[in-house]
């Protein structure tokens, strides 16, 4: 997998995300319309005149080893993800790591470095992937946090990718695999997903 290269998608592309699902201005509560003034289609409040802008939202996950979560969710049962979950207000992408990997398997990490950043532009979202962030646990000793039903580490031949819950998890330990393979020393990687069309499970 080529990591350095960059696939612009279509415009198609940026104009849609979930602008056409906004029908009210977040400013003053009026009716929206939909347009396109600056090359995208944009909301428009018919009150006010304000556009609500629709901005990618990042987030971050935590490669360990790679400890895994199998998650509890009923529309992600018996799927398996990185801990990951969405920054907080005030929040760098390193301390949401840290985070987000205690809340989901109890455990403590030490941040190594920033691995990739997975761009998803059909969804709006930027995935840091720990921006990858690579970590490695404190101590050998993680349990199942609320949102998982079962917590696990695998070697990197073990890896279940047929039952990773997102595409981007997939993506992610490709590239930690390889460069293991390569040399043994991570890099950082920076990969545009494209998607033709919103899929089951992103």
């Amino acid at each position: 997998m080529d990591s350095s290269s960059y696939h612009s998608p279509p415009s198609s592309l940026h104009s849609f995300g979930d602008v056409q699902n906004v029908k009210f201005c977040q400013w003053c509560g009026g009716p929206t319309k939909h347009e396109i003034p600056e090359e995208r289609l944009r909301v428009i409040c018919t009150s006010c005149g304000k556009i609500t802008y629709q901005n990618p939202k990042m987030l971050k996950s935590t490669q360990c080893t790679p400890l895994m979560e199998k998650l509890n969710e009923k529309f992600f049962e018996k799927l398996r993800t990185l801990p990951d979950g969405y920054l907080e207000i005030g929040e760098s992408a390193m301390e949401g790591a840290i985070r987000e990997t205690r809340e989901e398997a109890n455990v403590d990490v030490e941040v190594i470095s920033p691995f990739a950043q997975l761009d998803i532009p059909l969804i709006g979202q930027i995935f840091g992937h720990d921006y990858g962030i690579l970590a490695r646990l404190k101590k050998p000793h993680f349990s199942l946090g609320p949102e998982s039903s079962e917590c696990q580490l695998f070697s990197l031949n073990e890896i279940p990718y047929s039952s990773l819950s997102f595409s981007s998890m997939v993506v992610t330990l490709s590239l930690y695999v390889e460069d293991m393979k390569e040399g043994g020393k991570p890099k950082f990687h920076y990969v545009t997903i494209i998607k033709r069309s919103l899929p089951t499970f992103l």
